[in-house]
């Protein structure tokens, strides 16, 4: 669907985005991931068509955004972060003016609209003035145009930003059932939101990717070991006899100790091994009953940071790297001019000696 290749943007001698390249899938919820100034924006317009990439190609459904830019851009259903809406005008009478915009099948674009505005749930207000509308109405209407022209791909930037709660759901459930029809990328700051709608996640920082993968493989890199819960029958001192000589614990920590029930913390060393049968058997060879065990697995803020702090450090090193690189020449620079200060003086004292043998003669 998208092919992104050696994509970079510069802003004078600032790098927005730096040599990323990446493959969209079709019929994939693309979650795109990053902090601020990480490039996310930047990479977003670029694939849209609304800004130039420096360096690097952009390929749509096969046509080149560069070359070929009016049916590349055909493809593409684009709501920014503020929904580029008239607010004087009513719902229905906006998409028919975005329809004609986008040249839409005058037979067939008065069911499109009616469909549009059933599946985004704009029905009872499509009489209405869109500047009287709710924050969530005007998303759902940003959508909707964003839908018109029935396009592969639909690009969403901060699709729910300051919606209340409830809105946040209703979006939620819209934009995951336009995977049946369409490829969607969503860039969110809402990192459980990202973790709930997407199949897939890019992320991205100081303009690098740094991650892509499928949700679920994204949240088996996280480096932490695998955190357990665990309440035993008995005295916490018989069960810590068995768990300090479980190998496969990483740690573990006494929480509390009442009623004859012991509640320990444990960390596993393999976040990506389930160890909960190995806990178990070791605990019933000595007899000790288990009441309760949970499992609390990695959540994609925990990845999500563990990767932007790989990033800095990755930085940071590259950094020390060119700044120990730049100062060598001067080192040397250095040394040539002592070199020559040498050489200098050397043949000063040659020239005396040679005047002062003239002076003999």
């Amino acid at each position: 669907m998208i092919q992104v290749k050696n994509l970079t943007k510069l802003y004078g001698s600032h790098i927005a985005v730096d040599d990323i390249s990446f493959k969209v899938k079709k019929g994939h919820i693309y979650g795109l991931l990053g902090p601020n100034g990480a490039g996310k924006s930047t990479t977003m317009n670029m694939i849209t068509g609304y800004i130039s990439p420096t360096i690097g190609s952009i390929t749509i459904n096969g046509h080149d955004l560069g070359t070929k830019t009016l049916e590349a851009k055909k493809c593409i259903g684009y709501l920014p972060e503020n929904p580029p809406l008239y607010q004087d005008m009513y719902v229905k009478e906006y998409l028919e003016f975005v329809a004609k915009l986008k040249k839409t099948d005058k037979s067939k674009r008065n069911e499109e609209i009616t469909d549009i505005m059933k599946k985004t749930g704009l029905t009872d207000v499509s009489g209405r003035l869109i500047k009287n509308l709710s924050k969530g109405y005007k998303q759902r209407v940003g959508i909707a145009q964003a839908l018109l022209g029935d396009p592969e791909i639909v690009i969403l930037d901060e699709p729910t930003v300051g919606l209340d709660p409830e809105q946040i759901i209703e979006i939620r459930s819209l934009i995951k059932s336009l995977k049946k029809k369409h490829t969607v990328i969503l860039s969110s700051h809402i990192l459980s939101e990202i973790s709930a709608v997407c199949d897939d996640v890019l992320m991205i920082a100081h303009g690098k990717v740094v991650a892509m993968d499928t949700t679920e493989n994204i949240l088996k890199m996280n480096k932490g070991g695998q955190q357990i819960t665990i309440t035993v029958k008995g005295q916490a001192s018989k069960a810590e006899e068995v768990l300090k000589k479980l190998k496969c614990l990483d740690s573990y920590k006494l929480v509390s100790e009442k009623n004859g029930q012991a509640t320990f913390e444990l960390e596993a060393k393999d976040s990506k091994k389930d160890v909960r049968e190995e806990i178990s058997f070791a605990l019933s060879d000595a007899r000790i009953l288990i009441i309760e065990m949970n499992v609390s697995k990695a959540s994609l803020e925990d990845v999500y940071l563990d990767l932007l702090q790989e990033s800095r450090e990755a930085e940071e090193t590259e950094l020390e790297e060119c700044d120990a690189k730049e100062s060598v020449p001067g080192e040397e620079t250095e040394v040539k001019e002592s070199e020559e200060s040498k050489n200098d003086d050397d043949a000063s004292e040659d020239d005396k000696e040679n005047n002062e043998t003239e002076g003999e003669e």
